[in-house]
């Protein structure tokens, strides 16, 4: 991948000043010395030596403007950008990071090797915002950079695939850090003693926590990838990787908006919280997926439909023991599905949603194809009528009748918006 000096992108200043500058004109002594210091036989850096030190983006006019207003990101005022910010709060930072500020990220993209334009796609990927020529990046930022460019380069993956990886990882990462801070860093950086302040605390107990949760991180992505990798490799054919036949399910509390209007905000969340805790820990336990959480809703998905059974009556029956839980009310089809990112989607998921809304309070309801899928792998008889014949039949030859796990009781045909005339079946334990 070869270094842009257009500066495109984000941080519009010093790139496109320096390529107005120097379009068109032979490389300068000072390009030559960069790119044979950052740049191997490959083309890609090899060093993320501090390129401001050296050698800071010049403006159309000449001068240097590494910060967003003058050198060092000085204001008209002559002071730093840094030096207007939370000390702690940098050292917070810095912490966490592990490194100091040193580049803008017009500085941080050239020094990594890439183009300011696949920067800006990359950081925005991840979730960042434009900070126009800051000088806020870090060596880990170069690093990161460079890694994404090196799997383009290397043709492990196209530019596209690339972004995609930065999109999904920030996304989750960015809601896994928001999760963790609000459901327990708040907690715990109460002042232990009269007169100390939240941010005294918070420090020392950053120190601590860091690289355990780094370590912990790890290790979960590391467990979740062997099984999504397993199940990768289970799928029949290259197809189904990714169109899949799946039972997805959708849960979702009732009456939750005019609960809104009732509840503060703090009861309010810690409904949802247990809501979504509770959910979460049933889906997990018996072998489905939770795909996403959206309030009073959840997501989820299962490989068979006897496991997405289990799943919406189990979580049918808990929040029917707990008083402080509305009613819930469950919808789930069966049949392809597309996944893209950890997510799902397709008609399969649309259906269940709709189910959801029609279903009655504290009731499953499911469609043709799950129901067909029950009885095609005995998990549940064609009709009462059949399972009481078979049992007939059984004791007549002495014979254990089938030990059907669920009942299947047609309903009303209705039509569904978007999705025309559909028969649900209310989907209940047999015995």
């Amino acid at each position: 991948m070869s270094v842009d000096d257009t500066g495109s992108g984000a941080a519009p200043g010093p790139g496109r000043s320096q390529r107005e500058a120097g379009e068109g004109q032979p490389e300068t002594r000072r390009e030559s010395g960069w790119r044979e210091r950052a740049t191997g036989d490959a083309g890609l850096p090899l060093s993320a030596e501090p390129f401001d030190e050296a050698y800071p983006a010049p403006d159309a006019d000449g001068a240097d403007r590494s910060g967003p207003a003058g050198p060092q990101g000085e204001g008209a005022d002559g002071e730093s950008e840094e030096a207007s910010e939370n000390p702690l709060a940098l050292r917070i930072e810095g912490l966490i990071l592990g490194a100091e500020r040193r580049y803008t990220p017009f500085q941080a993209a050239r020094t990594a090797g890439v183009s300011m334009e696949l920067a800006s796609r990359f950081w925005r990927a991840m979730g960042f915002a434009d900070i126009g020529q800051a000088k806020a990046l870090t060596e880990a930022d170069v690093l990161a950079l460079r890694r994404l460019a090196g799997l383009v380069e290397a043709g492990l993956l196209s530019e596209a695939m690339a972004v995609q990886v930065a999109r999904s990882t920030g996304q989750t990462t960015a809601r896994l850090a928001e999760w963790q801070i609000d459901s327990f860093l708040e907690g715990l950086t109460e002042p232990p003693e009269p007169g100390m302040t939240r941010t005294e605390v918070t420090y020392p107990l950053v120190e601590l926590l860091l690289p355990e949760l780094e370590e912990f991180l790890v290790y979960v992505w590391r467990r979740q990838l062997a099984a999504a990798t397993g199940r990768v490799v289970q799928a029949g054919d290259d197809e189904e990787m990714v169109d899949r036949r799946l039972a997805v399910g959708f849960a979702d509390l009732v009456g939750f908006t005019r609960l809104t209007r009732r509840m503060e905000e703090e009861e309010l969340g810690e409904l949802v919280e247990a809501f979504e805790t509770t959910a979460a820990d049933l889906v997990a336990a018996r072998g489905g997926r939770l795909i996403k959480t959206l309030g009073d809703e959840v997501l989820y998905a299962a490989d068979d439909a006897g496991t997405a059974a289990e799943i919406a009556l189990l979580l049918i029956e808990t929040m029917a023991h707990d008083e402080t839980m509305p009613a819930l009310r469950v919808g789930i089809a069966f049949g392809t599905v597309t996944t893209r990112m950890g997510d799902v989607f397709g008609t399969t998921v649309n259906l269940a949603s709709r189910l959801t809304s029609i279903a009655p309070r504290d009731a499953v309801l499911v469609d043709g194809a799950f129901a067909q899928e029950l009885t095609r792998t005995s998990l549940a008889p064609a009709s009462e009528a059949e399972a009481a014949e078979e049992a007939a039949a059984a004791e007549k030859e002495g014979e254990e009748p089938p030990d059907y796990r669920f009942a299947l009781q047609p309903m009303w045909q209705r039509p569904v918006r978007g999705l025309g005339v559909v028969e649900p079946w209310l989907l209940t334990r047999r015995g």
